[in-house]
């Protein structure tokens, strides 16, 4: 038996498995983008809690680029939220100056809760 074929009405590659021939088919090649923290994140949920939506996005090969555009999202997000914050609440240059510590508690506490919310609204969304 021949290894490799070719069926000549759809064009498509056939490889020798055993007793069986299987076709060849390869998905196209994806983009690469880097996928920040973020995307990470939203790549754990969705494989544990949306595998339909994980599966559909793998095979069309729109997976990274969903990934990218979800972390551009939650980075954006975050910064806006952690200026407007910090902002609001009064932690400025001068309280970085005259105290560090209060400084970095609070901006630490306004972090966490800006994590909290771009968790919420964007990632396990």
């Amino acid at each position: 038996m021949k290894q490799h074929f070719t069926d000549e009405r759809t064009g498509i590659r056939y490889t020798l498995q055993g007793d069986y021939y299987l076709p060849d088919l390869a998905l196209p090649a994806e983009e690469q983008v880097e996928v920040g923290i973020w995307g990470q994140r939203h790549l754990q949920y969705i494989k544990a809690h949306r595998r339909g939506f994980y599966t559909t996005l793998l095979t069309k090969c729109e997976l990274n680029r969903h990934l990218a555009d979800v972390n551009k999202q939650a980075e954006d997000m975050f910064f806006r939220l952690v200026k407007q914050m910090a902002e609001r609440e009064g932690v400025t240059e001068k309280l970085k100056a005259d105290n560090q510590m209060e400084w970095v508690a609070r901006m630490n506490n306004i972090r966490n809760r800006a994590t909290e919310i771009v968790n919420h609204d964007i990632i396990y969304n």
